[in-house]
């Protein structure tokens, strides 16, 4: 929960501005408050505003627009080098501090608060390109028995929890805000809010289907609650009856990772994730073009990375060849 009273007036009208005109989903907006409150405490010891160097008792509710105004490129990248040097940020984590920083200040300079633009020089950090961790299918196929075997009251829920990230590559947050009415049973579809809260349609096959009907047939009728989650219309339910938290979902499939003996510092629920994409790819021989679409990413060079596994695979094969050294 953002707290407003906390920040200055126009970084609130930015946050405002970003969920209502950009369409951000709310976990975005919660970042971009993040990196604007740690931005701008930072720039009150760079600019000398304050004695004061934790971070936890910087006040920024007083910084005005004058200040704001004062701000260069330079201290931008003063920021930056702080991020790198004094907190270890890696290049993934200061490219979206960057991002953050030069939506802010290209929206003050269109609201003509701000003569200049200050972040319009600075670069984005190069970032290494790393190969997407995943499962194999016979673990796939391990994790998904184990989870069926579970002797527990939740082992319907908790099968088809594993079942949908493995066979439709969902994030977390899309799978945590599933209603039932999102998915029709007629034309064996389910339609999910991704980033940016665009909605995609993703179609279930048998095993999915089976899955979540499974569930539905002992899912609690009654008692439900009626809250602001929704957790009436949530396709899954906690012990408490009400929408199942992000948490909850993070724990039981580390649960259920633990059980079929798999690294839990190696995989997690994103990785299974990369897990449906990667097995549809090499196995089902998926268009790059429809992977994008079923993954909702924003970019074909974000899809590319699976075929990079799979180009990976082949060199690995080529390395493996007996005649290789002879």
């Amino acid at each position: 929960m953002i707290n407003s009273d906390l920040n200055p007036e126009y970084v609130n009208s930015f946050l405002d501005y970003s969920a209502v005109v950009l369409n951000k989903s709310p976990n975005s907006v919660k970042e971009y408050n993040y990196d604007l409150n740690m931005f701008l405490k930072y720039m009150k010891i760079h600019l000398k505003i304050t004695k004061e160097t934790d971070f936890s008792k910087i006040n920024i509710r007083d910084f005005d627009i004058q200040t704001l105004k004062k701000i260069t490129t330079n201290d931008i990248n003063s920021f930056l080098s702080y991020l790198a040097l004094n907190q270890g940020s890696k290049p993934a984590t200061r490219a979206r501090k960057i991002s953050t920083i030069r939506i802010f200040f290209a929206y003050l300079y269109d609201q003509k608060l701000i003569d200049d633009n200050p972040a319009l020089g600075i670069k984005t950090p190069k970032q290494e390109k790393r190969m997407p961790k995943y499962l194999s299918l016979d673990d796939s196929k391990k994790l998904l028995s184990v989870t069926a075997d579970e002797n527990d009251e939740n082992k319907e829920r908790d099968y088809a929890i594993i079942t949908l990230f493995l066979n439709c590559g969902l994030r977390l947050s899309e799978l945590v805000g599933i209603n039932i009415s999102n998915i029709d049973f007629s034309e064996n579809k389910l339609t999910v809010i991704g980033k940016g809260n665009k909605e995609r349609t993703i179609y279930l096959n048998e095993a999915c289907i089976k899955a979540i009907q499974d569930y539905l047939s002992v899912r609690p009728k009654e008692g439900v609650k009626v809250d602001s989650k929704g957790s009436n219309k949530a396709l899954f339910l906690s012990k408490r009856k009400e929408r199942i938290s992000n948490r909850m979902v993070q724990y039981i499939v580390e649960r259920e990772l633990m059980k079929a003996g798999l690294d839990t510092s190696k995989y997690s629920t994103h990785k299974l994730r990369h897990t449906a994409a990667t097995l549809m790819y090499q196995y089902g021989h998926v268009d790059i073009r429809a992977l994008q679409e079923l993954l909702g990413h924003e970019s074909i060079a974000t899809t590319e990375i699976y075929t990079h596994v799979s180009n990976e695979q082949v060199r690995d094969a080529v390395e493996r060849n007996p005649l290789n050294g002879v």
